[in-house]
């Protein structure tokens, strides 16, 4: 009978010690297993001998393990494990802190920044963590700082400042001690034990560059993981100048909280390749964050799998791609536009749309290594892009009462082709971006910002749900009204109306934004295939047509 996991598996201690005894790598950033006899912490998977029952303690962070005294075993990394998939499946504040936890936002603002993006106070968010989590934001904070620490020490040929900055430390001598406490070993003693015969992956830049380094990581994910569609719809969809696919990895402009950052990524068979050059090594963690969640790599598939394999209709498809993925974003402000660029329109005009905001107002960069030109606009620079006229057919919209200058209403982006409506549209969503009354960030409380965007003129089920689902990371958005949903459920002898099939698809919560992409997979689009790695991309293909 196959394991699963409760909500919170380090409290069941008989689930835990079953896994551990199997050594099974689901688990693994699920919990963490802390033996008492060793004072060592370990993932479920650690290949050493399961330790005596007796001497098991549970931790549902390694920040809770290490809290309580123990370190970090040496063979199973347990700090290298993947993320637990709960911190991206749920809305509650213990989640959303998580997810500012891992962008760095105590790194840079503090605990009371934490609790001033939660709407908390900082003794209500300690209380909360502590409570699930058995750390506050402060412990697990620092223990991303040293799991980011090791890698920069065992990857790299970084120097013992720079790693100390890029991890997070204020100091060289927090640094020197934090590394010691986990991993009881000084920064030096990890370097020197890293793999010989694996080459350093940072490329140094000269000290005046800002400390721009380029550099070389793994992502590990939970297996199965299915990438023809998680990389097919990122190509598919990619805007000229920001995204395009070179050399069979997926590459993007990233704009981060000290400078910016291009990443590559490469699907390969038990990890993710991801070579990052960044113009400041302190965003290293955030970027790491932002790329694990654009691919969804914390997902629990075999959750999902089975869940929806239970369903005749999508057990066929299941079996044939087990593991796929929803492909996320890295900025959910620029994927809510963009959604709305798209509506009712071709992924290629869709894209043609990005193109030339990105050129008119996206923030121009140098790439050496590819074809990649700009930054993603600012939601501020998309404010002031807005054309603005004293007469329009409709009434200013609640949303921009902070973004549109007195006496006057908001008209069109200036450039783009839109409908009138989709004017409004564009319009209202950067007013209420600018002015805050919509929130998609990390911190984002999930109902609210849907209650927000519900009430925008021209923000319907499809582009909600879409936001929802690839900005949000609701797990169980849907998409019942779009046409590939509904062309996909026909094939398959499902209901192809809206509301029918929502009421078919009720047994596949909370993971019906999986079901979308295997409906999605039943007709033949580029989105569900993942290019050759020689292949140039339509974005990529088109600008070297102009060259």
């Amino acid at each position: 009978m196959p394991i699963t996991a409760p909500a919170r598996p380090h409290l069941d201690a008989e689930l835990c010690a079953r896994v551990v005894r199997s050594r099974d790598a689901r688990f693994d950033g699920w919990f963490f297993v802390a033996v008492t006899s060793t004072g060592i912490y370990c993932r479920p998977s650690c290949p050493a001998r399961p330790p005596r029952a007796e001497n098991m303690r549970f931790h549902p962070t390694a920040a809770s393990a290490q809290r309580a005294g123990f370190r970090a075993c040496k063979r199973c990394r347990p700090d290298a494990s993947p993320g637990s998939p709960e911190w991206n499946h749920r809305a509650d504040v213990v989640a959303r802190a998580m997810r500012l936890i891992v962008d760095g936002v105590v790194d840079r603002d503090g605990v009371h920044g934490l609790a001033g993006q939660l709407g908390y106070s900082a003794r209500q968010v300690e209380r909360h963590l502590s409570a699930e989590l058995g750390a506050g934001p402060l412990a697990l904070a620092r223990a991303q700082r040293a799991q980011t620490a090791r890698l920069l020490l065992e990857t790299t040929d970084l120097s013992m400042g720079d790693v100390a900055t890029a991890a997070g430390f204020n100091s060289i001598r927090a640094f020197n001690d934090t590394m010691r406490e986990v991993f009881a070993a000084a920064p030096s003693d990890l370097r020197r034990r890293r793999n010989p015969a694996t080459p350093p992956s940072v490329v140094p830049v000269p000290r005046a560059a800002t400390g721009a380094v380029t550099l070389t990581v793994r992502l590990p994910f939970r297996a199965p993981l299915y990438p023809d569609n998680l990389f097919g719809h990122l190509v598919a969809t990619a805007v000229p100048g920001v995204e395009e696919w070179r050399d069979g990895a997926y590459r993007r402009t990233m704009r981060t909280p000290h400078g910016h950052a291009i990443v590559a990524l490469r699907p390969l068979p038990d990890h993710i390749g991801c070579r990052l050059a960044l113009t400041d090594v302190r965003d290293l963690a955030p970027v790491i964050g932002r790329c694990r969640r654009l691919l969804d790599l914390d997902a629990d598939p075999i959750a999902v799998d089975g869940q929806l394999a239970a369903d005749p209709a999508l057990a066929p498809l299941v079996a044939r791609a087990p593991g796929r993925r929803v492909p996320r974003t890295v900025d959910p402000a620029e994927l809510a536009v963009r959604a709305v660029l798209g509506q009712q329109v071709s992924v290629a005009a869709a894209r043609t749309h990005a193109a030339r905001l990105v050129t008119a107002v996206g923030t121009p960069i140098h790439d050496p290594e590819g074809g990649l030109t700009h930054l993603w606009p600012q939601i501020a620079d998309l404010a002031e892009h807005i054309e603005y006229a004293e007469h329009t057919e409709y009434a200013e919209s609640t949303a921009l009462a902070d973004a549109v200058p007195a006496g006057r209403r908001a008209g069109a982006p200036r450039g783009l082709a839109l409908p009138a409506a989709r004017r409004r549209t564009f319009a209202a969503l950067v007013g209420g971006l600018v002015s805050g009354m919509i929130e998609l960030g990390a911190g984002g409380d999930w109902e609210r910002t849907r209650a927000a965007l519900a009430v925008l003129p021209g923000i319907g089920p499809w582009t909600l749900e879409t936001i929802a689902m690839r900005a949000l990371g609701d797990p169980d958005a849907f998409l019942p009204g779009d046409l590939g949903v509904r062309r996909g459920a026909e094939r398959l002898g499902l209901p192809a109306t809206p509301a029918a099939l929502s009421r078919h698809a009720a047994p596949w919560r909370p993971w019906r934004a999986y079901a979308v992409q295997h409906l999605w997979a039943v007709l033949d689009h580029p989105v569900n295939r993942m290019p050759a790695p020689d292949h140039p991309g339509p974005a990529t293909a088109r600008r070297e047509e102009r060259l």
